[in-house]
């Protein structure tokens, strides 16, 4: 998995777990304002907010 700025091209890559050291997964997570983009574990251990760069939530590519 990848994430890439699409304004500046910046990029992230190979997100692990630090608890069990599985690759994150690209995720939506829904709200009452919407839907927000998560990196999760696959072993259920937790989620981050995705990436931003430039003011905006990176691009990803799996």
């Amino acid at each position: 998995m990848e994430y890439k700025c699409h304004k500046c091209g910046m990029g992230v890559k190979n997100l692990t777990c630090s608890k069990c050291n599985s690759p994150l997964v690209n995720d939506v997570v829904k709200t009452n304002d919407g839907m927000v983009q998560v990196a999760k574990c696959p072993n259920r251990c937790g989620q981050i907010k995705s990436p931003t760069c430039c003011g905006h939530d990176m691009v990803c590519s799996d």
